[in-house]
């Protein structure tokens, strides 16, 4: 064990289990991981196992249907000997690591999806629609078949039941908060009341499983919510649940007998602060946690950007914690917790808090991938073959493209010559990551330089890749992620006197105290968010008729900025083009046709990147296979980078 994480790296016990250390594995709902029931994949028993294999103490699954009669949907407990049979597989596995894993049991997702609430609610983004209430005698028949399902988890092997949850504004947090609960009957009115739901689903698992099966509840300390659909930003105007509530259910949720708290914030209202983009600061929960703490006995679990062990390990050892839940980090790289524990935290490849894959990817596509790690969902069959024939290969560019077809070209055996015309490895990593809250870019970026390190890959550094070099460098395979750069239209009068935000980021050019921000794409408006977090007085001007238009922008992402923006006064022009760059500003053309000056002390164009010119052309003829991949064969992002440059490699 490594000293420096003692904390992270010990035991600790939940009811009658104990868990080998204070690193699990955040519940999380994968599209490819559950059939059609709620039970698991052969994909989603491969995932987990692969997460026990790096090191992970205890794994929480998805939520699974408790209810399969109110809600007239299929579950676990219509399937009782496939189920148990899937558990038992798992459990033998991850076994053989010492983990442990939780079953999260669901009473369903309530207003969000369509589904019977505590009382008639305006459907989640859709608030022309009202839900149904549940009658007391649905409330009787779901909390029994939630102590059915968890007998049914304890015969498949699972060491015990995570219960979904006093949080996100999922139908049993519904019960909990005022602002949904308007009942007048035993589940309304007073706290206790709210949370009987709660009281009598632990006591039908006791009934069920006995005192010795341990249950612990996903709980939000703070609902961030102004209203229905919309978030406090700052967490004022609270018309959910406040701090001071969550104490008081946090005791109270003891003394009915939960064995832990498994705690995070925010709603579906608030999303971002349910999951957290990398704006929001790592450890932003340990103030609240810190309280709740103090008020139980009971081991309290902390999620919510808690990937930092560094952060985590201080709050173990100084009693504000007593686990890390992680989650998108678990996702990213399955060895975390086995890399923390020896102490090599330089080889974590580091979530960068993008969302793009993982919830992004599972509304969007149905099923979890991740910016940094293509392995996701496919990890019984991501053994990397080695090649039959090593071959020479060199890659021209140092971005995050080039450094990843390196690294997996390297593993599989091939010869590897990585070409960088610039004195530093990472692209346009390096400017994505100067804002104050892309920490985790900077991290991905050095995770890269060290694979560099750690496969001995042999690297030129400030060469650049003629067509003639390369013709007589005599490899076998050449691939091309000489990557992109920031569009700067010469056509615009005054061009040479805007900085590309590029240039602003890197500090290449000062940038004043009141700021034009052309281009409300999201790197723009990444952009114009930080300076208006520094108290600049930012505008952003955007061509197309609103701000952060592509759908590839997560929503708790965009609803982040958008709400950032009005918090810090920043001023939007949509439907609006430059017309010309001044010394002073610019002027630009509004929708109805008419020119305004913008004044400005500095006027930043973001409206988007292109490839550098390609070489490929000029190696026709080459008796090397030519590959173009990243944003030099097609701008994308991280994500698209990382896969294109994986997948090429996996076939060479």
């Amino acid at each position: 064990m490594n000293s420096k994480y003692q904390h992270l790296a010990s035991p600790i016990t939940i009811g009658s289990v104990t868990i080998k250390n204070r690193m699990f594995m955040a519940p999380m709902d994968t599209g490819f991981g559950n059939n059609e029931y709620g039970g698991f994949t052969q994909a989603g028993i491969d995932y987990f196992v692969r997460r026990a294999e790096g090191g992970f103490g205890l794994l929480f699954s998805g939520g699974t249907n408790g209810d399969c009669i109110v809600d007239g949907c299929d579950g676990i407990l219509n399937h009782p000997d496939e189920f148990i049979e899937q558990g038992k597989q798992l459990n033998e596995r991850i076994a053989k690591f010492g983990t442990k894993m939780f079953i999260q049991l669901s009473m369903n997702v309530g207003r969000n999806g369509g589904l019977k609430t505590p009382s008639p609610l305006p459907t989640l983004g859709n608030p022309d629609v009202t839900t149904v209430a549940l009658t007391v005698e649905e409330i009787h028949t779901k909390v029994r078949e939630m102590g059915k399902a968890a007998k049914l988890v304890k015969d498949a092997g699972f060491a015990g039941v995570d219960i979904h949850a006093l949080h996100w504004g999922h139908l049993l947090d519904s019960f909990a908060l005022s602002v949904m609960n308007h009942r007048e009957d035993e589940y309304g009115g007073s706290l206790e009341n709210r949370l009987r739901i709660a009281k009598e689903i632990i006591d039908a698992i006791r009934q069920e499983c006995g005192m010795d099966f341990p249950v612990t509840m996903r709980l939000a300390l703070k609902s961030y919510m102004k209203g229905f659909n919309k978030a406090s930003f700052d967490g004022s105007d609270e018309v959910g649940r406040t701090l001071e509530e969550a104490i008081e259910i946090s005791k109270l949720l003891e003394s009915y007998g939960y064995d832990a708290l498994s705690v995070d914030a925010g709603t579906l209202d608030a999303f971002y602060y349910a999951m957290p983009p990398s704006y929001i600061p790592a450890g932003f929960m340990l103030d609240l946690t810190r309280k709740v703490k103090e008020a139980v006995s009971i081991p309290v679990l902390c999620g919510g950007r808690m990937a930092d062990p560094n952060i985590s390990e201080k709050a173990i050892a100084e009693g504000i914690i007593d686990a890390a839940v992680i989650g998108r980090q678990a996702i990213a790289d399955p060895d975390f917790a086995k890399l923390v524990t020896e102490g090599r935290t330089d080889e974590i490849r580091t979530c960068i808090g993008c969302n793009q894959g993982c919830i992004w990817g599972f509304f969007c596509n149905g099923r979890v991938s991740c910016a940094v790690n293509p392995e996701v969902g496919f990890e019984g069959n991501t053994q990397l073959k080695k090649a039959e024939n090593p071959k020479k290969v060199i890659v021209v560019g140092g971005g995050i493209a080039g450094m990843e077809a390196a690294r997996i070209v390297k593993k599989r055996g091939h010869n590897v010559t990585l070409i960088e015309k610039s004195g530093t490895l990472g692209g346009n990593l390096i400017p994505a990551g100067a804002h104050d809250f892309k920490i985790e870019i900077n991290q991905l970026a050095n995770y890269y330089k060290r694979q560099m390190e750690l496969l001995c890959i042999d690297i030129q550094m400030n060469a650049e890749a003629t067509p003639e070099m390369l013709r007589q460098a005599g490899a076998d395979t050449i691939i091309l992620a000489t990557g992109s750069v920031p569009v700067m239209p010469r056509s615009i009068e005054g061009i040479e006197k805007a900085v590309s935000g590029v240039d602003a980021l890197l500090g290449k050019k000062p940038v004043g105290r009141k700021v034009v921000v052309v281009g409300g794409g999201l790197v723009g408006c990444e952009i114009a968010y930080g300076y208006a977090k520094e108290g600049r007085d930012v505008t952003i001007v955007e061509a197309l008729d609103q701000i952060l238009n592509l759908g590839s922008v997560p929503i708790m992402n965009k609803t982040m900025l958008l709400d950032g923006f009005e918090y810090y006064g920043t001023t939007i022009y949509t439907s609006t083009k430059l017309k010309s760059v001044l010394d002073d500003g610019a002027i630009v053309v509004l929708p109805d046709g008419k020119e305004k000056k913008l004044d400005a002390d500095t006027v930043i164009l973001s409206i988007g990147y292109r490839p550098v010119p390609s070489l490929k052309e000029k190696l026709s003829g080459c008796d090397a296979e030519i590959i173009e991949i990243g944003d030099g064969r097609q701008v994308g992002n991280v994500l698209t980078c990382v896969k294109d440059a994986y997948e090429a490699a996996c076939k060479i």
